[in-house]
């Protein structure tokens, strides 16, 4: 019996040494990703207070856009759930306020939990942001802004990516340029009091000094600040050749309507964001009001047949007011590309995405797009990606007047008088 016993024992123990590999190989088995029938995108947006212009002429008309025809066809295909996926977006309203904005970011990713987030609006918001963004893994692609403190910043922050061409990337140097061979001696600079404009005074302040422009004139405005015809009066008296603005609205328009009152022309009239905006041009007067009036962008249809094809859907879909001749086509590209980039990493996990967005090219409406990865961090858009820099309206089109290949006109110098008030 004990014979009996001791055998069977045995041959229990055997059966459980071969079933334990067997069990164990079962639970190793791959678990297979939850449900999912949505991609879901928070969205911190301007939809009131002061800068909810860039909210309904920026970046806000072209990802609405983007969701559409990414839903018209189905949705993004991510391999990890085997199906396409459309995409849901979860906005809230900041009132163009930066600590609501932050506490709302937070609030999309902790408690929401969303796929992804589109960017918030403005220089200083993104400037907020990135940190936020960054921590908790989530990938951030600026939109209607771009700060050169950034960029410093970029090789620690691997989740930020910039597409937004802007100061010293690469926009001043290229206004530089076209300054010095129309044979510009004299400037006066306007910038509003925020990190846009403090940036962007920054670095023209010595770029103009290198290239032998004196710039006589370097004054800040509050933001809000409803009366500019000083500024334009002491520029005049100064007797600077260019005058340059780089304020946002409500004070682009604002300033560019009081010279035409006041009958106030230079040779050169640059405008910040809002310059390369159909709406302002209208606005103030439509093609005889702006002609010869340069402003930081630029394409347009003439650029490519990609950039004639998205002008022209951009135009059926909101008419011709809505269109802006800087980023909205940086906007539209950067998700394009993310959209490719969720393809081939084939999963909706961000560390995954990010990785490919820093190696790979895809094709996009401004053509062949990447990034410049910053010392393996973060990435700035590539300069060869841009279709331009710096644009002038003449008759009616933003013309790209960057000094190379990329120019769709050359620059009108001097100015035109302004039309009668």
């Amino acid at each position: 019996m004990k014979k009996k016993v001791f055998f069977s024992l045995i041959v229990l123990t055997l059966l459980a040494l071969v079933a334990v590999p067997l069990f164990s190989g079962c639970a190793r088995a791959p678990t297979p990703p939850p449900e999912k029938d949505k991609i879901v995108f928070g969205a911190v947006r301007p939809l009131s207070g002061p800068l909810n212009f860039f909210e309904q002429f920026g970046m806000g008309p072209v990802y609405k856009l983007w969701v559409d025809q990414v839903n018209a066809k189905g949705g993004i295909y991510v391999r990890e759930y085997d199906k396409q996926l459309p995409i849901e977006v979860l906005t809230y309203d900041d009132g163009s306020d930066m600590g609501k904005m932050t506490r709302l970011l937070e609030r999309l990713i902790l408690e929401d939990k969303v796929d992804f987030v589109f960017p918030p609006c403005s220089t200083a918001f993104l400037y907020a942001a990135a940190p936020i963004f960054n921590k908790h893994g989530y990938i951030l692609f600026g939109g209607e802004g771009g700060a050169t403190s950034i960029t410093a910043q970029l090789p620690s922050l691997p989740y930020v990516f910039m597409p937004l061409n802007y100061s010293d990337h690469y926009q001043v140097p290229r206004l530089v340029e076209i300054l010095a061979d129309l044979g510009v001696k004299t400037a006066a600079i306007v910038f509003i009091g925020d990190l846009h404009g403090i940036e962007y005074s920054g670095v023209a302040t010595p770029a103009l000094a290198v290239a032998g422009i004196d710039v006589k004139m370097n004054k800040s405005v509050p933001p809000g600040t409803p009366d500019l015809s000083p500024l334009l009066k002491e520029a005049k008296a100064l007797d600077v050749d260019a005058f340059l603005s780089f304020t946002y609205p409500p004070e682009t328009p604002t300033i560019t309507a009081q010279a035409i009152a006041l009958g106030i022309n230079f040779d050169v009239f640059l405008l910040g964001p809002g310059g390369s905006y159909t709406v302002v041009k209208e606005g103030i007067g439509g093609n005889e009001a702006m002609e010869g009036v340069m402003a930081w962008g630029a394409w347009n249809g003439k650029s490519s047949p990609a950039a004639a094809e998205f002008e022209a859907t951009m135009i059926d879909r909101y008419g011709p007011i809505v269109t802006d001749y800087w980023g909205q086509i940086t906007f539209m590209a950067s998700l394009q590309f993310l959209e490719q980039a969720i393809v081939d990493a084939g999963t909706l996990d961000q560390a995954v995405i990010r990785d490919v967005m820093a190696k790979n090219t895809y094709e996009t409406v401004m053509g062949p797009y990447f990034y410049d990865i910053q010392g393996g961090g973060g990435g700035l858009l590539a300069e060869e990606v841009y279709l331009g820099q710096v644009g002038q309206w003449q008759s009616g089109v933003f013309e790209v007047i960057d000094v190379g290949p990329l120019r769709t006109a050359p620059p009108i110098y001097p100015k035109p008088d302004w039309p009668a008030p």
